[in-house]
C-alpha cells in the first residue's frame, strides 16, 4: 500500500494555562485536535517547560492583578522566551490586548471561540504543531507563512503597543519566505495566506508573495530578492496606526477618513525611522509606495525619476493585490481584469516593469 503524502506526524505538546479549567474546557478540546494538551492552573505553570513543547496558550482573566503577576513571573523566564505564547482575550478591550502583549504574547485569539479560526491562528503561531498536510513541500510552505505571520504580529499589534520593531525581526523571516515560494508556487502561497490571515495581514503577505515571485521570475540574485521581500513586508506598516474601523469600513470614506488613510505612509516612515535600524530603501518604500510617475500620488507628489525602482516594483504588486482581494465594499477582480485595469493606468506605472509583471499576474 502506498503511504498517503498527507500523513500526520508525531503530535506535539501544548500547555494551556488557565484560571478556570471549566471555562477553558472547550478551548482544550479544540487545541486537542492538533496536539496533546495539558491544562494547568496558572500557579502550577512550570518554571522550566521540559521536553518538546510547541507552545503555551494562556486563558486567564487579564484584569486580575494576581493572575497577571503569576503569569509574568513564569513567562518572563529565559526558558519560555523561545516558545510561542498565545493569549485568549475575553472582552476585546484595549487594556486586555495591551496587557497580553506586555506579558510577551506572540499572538492572540478572542472569545467567543471559533474552532476553525482558532486552529488557523494556532497553525500560524505554533509552526511546529503537526498537521495533516505535513508533506515536505507543505511543511516548507507552512514555515514560510508562519515566519511572515510573526512579522505581521509585530507590525500590527506589538508596534502600536509601544514594542520596538527592528530590521532583525524582518530579516529572520526572509529565508523561509523565499524558500516557501520557490519550492511551492505563488498560487499555493496566496491560497495558504488566504486561509489563515485577516485583511491587514493578508494584504501585506499577498504583496510579499507577488513581489518575491516577480523577483524570482526575473532571475534576481537572492540578495535582491531579500531586499524586495523586506520592503514588501513593511510597506504598509503605517496602517498599524490607522483605526481598524476606517481600514475595514464597508462604505465610502468621508474626506476626513480618507485624509487619515493617506497619512499612513508618513506614519509608517516615521515609526521605522525612529527605530534607527532600517535601511533608506525600506523607508523610501514605506513613504512612497502610493506615488505615481505622473505626480498624482501621495504623500509627496513625486514624479518620474524621483521614484526609485524598488518603489515602482512594490507599487505594481500593491495595486494588483488590492484589485484581486475581496474588500468590504466590492467583490475581487480576476487577475486578468486587474492587470487590464493596471494597463489602463497610463502614465502612472512603469510600463516596462508592468509588462514584465504580466506572466506573474496572469500565471496565478
Amino acid at each position: 500500500m502506498t503511504a498517503s503524502p498527507h500523513r500526520a506526524t508525531a503530535r506535539q505538546r501544548l500547555l494551556l494555562a488557565s484560571d478556570d479549567a471549566e471555562q477553558s474546557s472547550e478551548l482544550a478540546e479544540i487545541l486537542g485536535r492538533v496536539g496533546d494538551v495539558e491544562t494547568v492552573p496558572t500557579a502550577d505553570l512550570p518554571d522550566d517547560p521540559m521536553g518538546r513543547l510547541s507552545g503555551v496558550v494562556v486563558d486567564i482573566n487579564l484584569r486580575s492583578p494576581e493572575n497577571v503577576q503569576r503569569i509574568r513571573s513564569k513567562l518572563t523566564r529565559a526558558s519560555y522566551q523561545a516558545i510561542p505564547r498565545l493569549f485568549v482575550l475575553s472582552d476585546g478591550l484595549h487594556h486586555s490586548a495591551m496587557q497580553a502583549w506586555a506579558l510577551g504574547a506572540t499572538d492572540t485569539i478572542e472569545r467567543p471561540l471559533d474552532a476553525r479560526a482558532i486552529l488557523r491562528r494556532v497553525r500560524a503561531a505554533f509552526p511546529n504543531v503537526a498537521y495533516a498536510d505535513d508533506d515536505k513541500q507543505g511543511t516548507i510552505l507552512n514555515k514560510g507563512v508562519s515566519a511572515a505571520h510573526l512579522v505581521m504580529v509585530k507590525i500590527f499589534q506589538r508596534l502600536p503597543a509601544g514594542k520596538p520593531l527592528s530590521i532583525d525581526d524582518v530579516t529572520a523571516a526572509e529565508t523561509q519566505i523565499l524558500h516557501a515560494i520557490r519550492k511551492s508556487s505563488l498560487r499555493e502561497w496566496l491560497a495558504a495566506v488566504g486561509r489563515h490571515h485577516n485583511h491587514s495581514y493578508r494584504h501585506c503577505l499577498f504583496v510579499t508573495g507577488f513581489v518575491v515571485a516577480f523577483a524570482q521570475h526575473l532571475g534576481m540574485r537572492e540578495q535582491d530578492q531579500r531586499r524586495l521581500a523586506r520592503a514588501a513586508l513593511l510597506h504598509d506598516v503605517g496602517k498599524a496606526f490607522v483605526p481598524v474601523e476606517i481600514l475595514d469600513k464597508p462604505g465610502a470614506l468621508t474626506e476626513a477618513e480618507r485624509e487619515q488613510i493617506q497619512r499612513h505612509p508618513r506614519l509608517g516612515h516615521d515609526a521605522l525611522a525612529s527605530q534607527g535600524s532600517f535601511p533608506p530603501e525600506v523607508l523610501d518604500v514605506v513613504l512612497h509606495h502610493h506615488e505615481f510617475l505622473d505626480g498624482s500620488g501621495y504623500p509627496d507628489g513625486l514624479s518620474a525619476g524621483e521614484i526609485s525602482d524598488i518603489v515602482r516594483i512594490i507599487t505594481i504588486a500593491d495595486i494588483h493585490t488590492a484589485l484581486v482581494e475581496k474588500r468590504a465594499y466590492r467583490l475581487p477582480f480576476t487577475h486578468a481584469r486587474a492587470f487590464a485595469m493596471m494597463e489602463g493606468m497610463e502614465g502612472k506605472l512603469d510600463p516596462q516593469l508592468l509588462q514584465a509583471f504580466r506572466p506573474v499576474a496572469l500565471g496565478t
